[in-house]
């Protein structure tokens, strides 16, 4: 078949406005990634919609955000509708079929989807002080939170574990900075703070166990067609900078876990990134730097990523020259910024003699769009005023009958909707406490008549747990036996306490990937 190996985008039109042909997108250059832009209420949804459909017909698993709700309907078979059949007519659609998609439905509070987490140590210190917009002593400090636990055998797999452990960090501060550098209390407090806000915010749900598979967003339904996962986003967005991290993370743990596959007839998977300004916005240099590491690399892995967003000076340079397929609805030329972003996005197309970029990008109609895509040789086709053609699956969002009906049928269905929470830093932490004050009340009986009472447990230190002497009370003559030190301590009470299933977490805990997460 002529067009086997592409997915059908549309038609494009002559200057007169008569058909001139149809056009395509190569699958073996979407990995190659892509920028899809416009101005809200320009056709971006169903562009996403259209080009997810497109790509789970062709074998390829999607990844994409929902951010107001509308692209949920894709799990449902389309409606005949005079706007939608005109459109299939004009770009020479025929025959023109409804169908549903396999999809997933996954959500970060579990109310919309199964509920998507992961570990405090797979994000890494880098992407949690982006989310907590730490300063760069508290990124410091951070570090070397991971470090510890990293050493010491010391899971971190949810919020109370970090807290738990900057507590042990803050009592034990001017210990601790002779090894590891500098630990200011305020740095310390500064992140717990910053913990409880994340708490307060949700963000407790995103953290913790079963931590999302990657396998489970790759796959390909019974009748071959790509599994299609929709992350409910739309409170999500509440907390935008937990949106950006929570999908630079997902990106980073692909580009992980995936081996090199080189170039293929096809990707591997497509994933979007909407909403893509938040990524970007105030992002410090060195995050945007791995950003566009990853992006470049990860082509080589089969992953498709194209970035949705409202303008194209949304995204830096240096990741913006890394995509090649372009969708480019309607902006607005009202405003400087506005009409700098008019010729930016001209400039970026390879020219057509037939018409002005500058001038038709102004001009475009609801679902019209400017396309240039790669073609034989890796090159940019020459850029095409287009009319995006009508999605398959529904327009509009699912009721809430409609979203619980395809959960229930879903391949992940039971697996990740109950929490797991098995022994790690706070559970060790918290018994170590305990043994400890339990050997202190045997070396220091109470005399009788005090009630005995205390004000509360505390973290303790990783000394000899035999020997340890609290602070409140007088230290024992000096034997000439050395100390040992806080690491060492670490490692002979993990060596003790923590079972074969977290020991062989402490080997993966030793390697961590571009971003800073945990290598699986």
């Amino acid at each position: 078949m002529p067009n086997e190996g592409k997915l059908f985008l549309g038609a494009s039109r002559n200057p007169d406005d008569s058909f001139n042909k149809q056009e395509f997108l190569a699958l073996k250059f979407a990995n190659r990634h892509g920028l899809v832009t416009g101005a809200t209420g320009t056709g971006k949804t169903v562009t996403l919609q259209v080009m997810a459909e497109s790509f789970s017909n062709a074998g390829v698993p999607v990844f994409c955000a929902d951010i107001k709700g509308d692209l949920s309907g894709i799990a449902l078979k389309g409606e005949p509708k005079d706007f939608l059949l005109k459109r299939a007519e004009e770009v020479q659609l025929s025959p023109y079929a409804f169908q549903n998609f396999p999809v997933i439905f996954w959500d970060l509070f579990g109310e919309k989807g199964h509920r998507v987490r992961t570990t405090m140590a797979e994000m890494g210190p880098l992407l949690l002080a982006q989310l907590m917009e730490a300063s760069e002593a508290q990124e410091g400090v951070l570090n070397i939170a991971f470090k510890i636990a990293d050493q010491g055998g010391l899971p971190l797999l949810d919020l109370k574990d970090l807290q738990s452990l900057l507590t042990y960090m803050a009592e034990h501060a001017s210990e601790l900075s002779g090894q590891f550098g500098l630990i200011s209390k305020a740095s310390v407090g500064s992140l717990q703070r910053g913990l409880l806000m994340l708490e307060s915010q949700g963000a407790a749900s995103f953290f913790g166990e079963p931590a999302l598979s990657i396998a489970d967003i790759m796959r390909i339904a019974p009748d071959g067609r790509g599994t299609i996962s929709v992350l409910a986003a739309d409170k999500l967005m509440m907390n935008p900078r937990l949106y950006a991290t929570f999908l630079l993370w997902l990106l980073s743990e692909l580009f992980e876990e995936l081996p090199e596959v080189g170039d293929l007839d096809k990707p591997k998977l497509v994933f979007f990134f909407d909403e893509a300004h938040l990524l970007f916005n105030d992002a410090p240099k060195a995050l945007i730097e791995r950003v566009e590491q990853v992006v470049r690399l990860i082509r080589s892995k089969g992953v498709g990523v194209y970035f949705v967003t409202q303008n194209p000076l949304d995204v830096p340079e240096t990741v913006l020259a890394q995509l090649g397929n372009r969708v480019q609805h309607a902006l607005r030329a009202y405003t400087p910024r506005e009409q700098k972003a008019v010729k930016a996005a001209a400039e970026t197309f390879r020219p057509n003699p037939a018409f002005s970029c500058e001038e038709a990008i102004t001009n475009l109609g609801t679902g019209e769009a400017l396309v240039s895509t790669l073609e034989a040789k890796g090159s940019p086709t020459m850029v095409e005023r287009t009319l995006i053609r009508p999605p398959s699956g529904r327009l509009g969002p699912l009721n809430d009958t409609e979203r619980a009906g395809a959960m229930a049928l879903s391949a992940v269905a039971g697996v990740y909707d109950q929490t797991v929470d098995r022994q790690s830093a706070f559970e060790i932490l918290a018994e170590r406490s305990e043994r400890l004050a339990a050997a202190e009340r045997a070396r220091n009986p109470e005399p009788a008549g005090e009630s005995g009472s205390t004000s509360g447990w505390t973290l303790p230190g990783f000394g000899d747990g035999e020997k340890e002497t609290a602070k409140t009370t007088a230290r024992p003559p000096a034997t000439g036996r050395q100390r040992e030190t806080v690491i060492e301590a670490v490692i002979k009470t993990a060596a003790r306490s923590i079972t074969s299933q977290v020991a062989n977490q402490i080997g993966r805990a030793l390697v961590r990937g571009i971003l800073g997460s945990l290598k699986r």
